[in-house]
């Protein structure tokens, strides 16, 4: 019956157990359908406490709806919810253990900022005397003491947003849902509130699972990054690791930009293995990748890690090279950005510092120029099926 979890075998259901027990916040194989479309996958994940976790990934990926089924908003069609080892699969929000923060503040415009902070203690009956000392704290956390007298209406978009979080964090829950909260601000205040939002975070020390679609929002605030797609987490690790180790196309292009190209394992030694290309031979570290010799493989490199120079000057010991020539050159104020053609007509990216400008020195739209880049910064990519 829709929103009935399935049954799942004895064996299984321990394992389940067992791993809800540890984590703050558990899904086990959680489906959601509408109609025949599919929003979330079998969808499995554990959130330790007091963790920063982001669900990032594009729109219609399946991260809203994976956090509203954690809140309560939305039933799984498929699977258990657990919090804090509890099944919680079919308790109602107010019944759970978490606040979400929209982007949307849903503030009371009649009611003043102390008022709107303190609306949900007042719903659970608690002591005036503590509500006020929690509000109180709470206020102080967001930086917004001096304005508990105001109404919304008086406060910027930023104010309001940590007003909302105030409110969240004033019934001291198990964990925070924040559902893109910082979408609707501009880019100052955006970056402002995400270091702000981190330490909040770490000074009250509960769960924070936050929704979004922009990388570097999630790279700068979360411990742990889940990439999700068409309803499934590609790659969950460090925003280090999904940066310099993805393991999907599609992560090493959702974060950030990647060169990558298809070849075939010629060999493999103690270390390294080489991939030929049709643009020359790349080593990757064998740690990397499980192919044998005669193997596709994908072998990707992010454009800040290469270096340019004129092909004339030869490849430099030690290094990958791949042969091209550019067909674009474009100041970006910190970087140059290059564009470069190799051979068999891939376009390749390269991001360069600017240490002097666009000088006569720099290389110029149809130059031949080498890519090099040191071979430890080669990773490895699934083949697409």
């Amino acid at each position: 019956m829709e929103g009935t979890p399935t049954a799942t075998p004895e064996g299984e259901r321990s394992d389940a157990a067992a791993a809800s027990g540890e984590a703050d916040i558990h899904l086990e194989r959680v489906t959601k359908r509408f109609g025949d479309a599919v929003a979330v996958d079998d969808l499995t994940l554990s959130i330790e406490r007091g963790a920063f976790y982001a669900l990032l990934g594009p729109s219609g990926c399946g991260k809203t709806t994976t956090l509203r089924m954690i809140g309560g908003f939305e039933d799984p069609t498929e699977g258990i919810v657990y919090l804090g080892g509890q099944e919680v699969t079919n308790q109602p929000p107010y019944k759970r253990d978490v606040n979400t923060v929209f982007q949307s503040y849903a503030l009371f415009p009649h009611l003043n900022v102390e008022r709107n902070v303190a609306f949900g203690l007042e719903r659970k009956k608690v002591d005036k005397a503590e509500a006020t000392r929690r509000v109180g704290e709470a206020l102080e956390m967001v930086q917004l003491g001096q304005l508990a007298k105001r109404k919304p209406g008086q406060l910027s978009g930023g104010q309001q947003q940590r007003v909302a979080l105030a409110r969240a964090l004033v019934n001291r829950p198990r964990a925070l849902l924040l559902d893109e909260p910082l979408g609707a601000l501009d880019l100052r205040l955006r970056k402002q509130l995400q270091i702000e939002l981190k330490g909040i975070q770490r000074e009250v020390g509960i769960t924070f699972v936050h929704v979004t679609h922009d990388q570097e929002e999630a790279m700068s605030m979360a411990d742990t990054i889940a990439v999700m797609n068409r309803g499934k987490i590609e790659q969950a690790g460090t925003a280090e690791d999904l940066y310099e180790r993805p393991r999907t196309a599609f992560v090493a292009n959702f974060l950030g930009v990647s060169n990558l190209v298809d070849g075939k394992v010629l060999e493999r030694g103690a270390e390294m293995a080489v991939v030929e290309t049709p643009d020359g031979t790349i080593r990757v570290p064998c740690s990397l990748m499980s192919e044998a010799p005669g193997d596709a493989v994908r072998v990707g490199v992010r454009p800040e890690k290469i270096e340019l120079v004129p092909a004339a000057d030869g490849v430099p010991a030690g290094r990958n090279a791949l042969r091209g020539r550019v067909t674009v050159a474009s100041f970006l104020g910190i970087s140059i950005q290059y564009v470069v053609t190799a051979p068999n007509g891939e376009e390749l990216t390269v991001f360069a510092p600017n240490r002097d400008g666009m000088q006569p020195s720099t290389l110029g739209v149809g130059q031949e120029v080498l890519l090099t880049w040191d071979p430890q910064h080669t990773f490895v990519v699934a083949r697409d099926v």
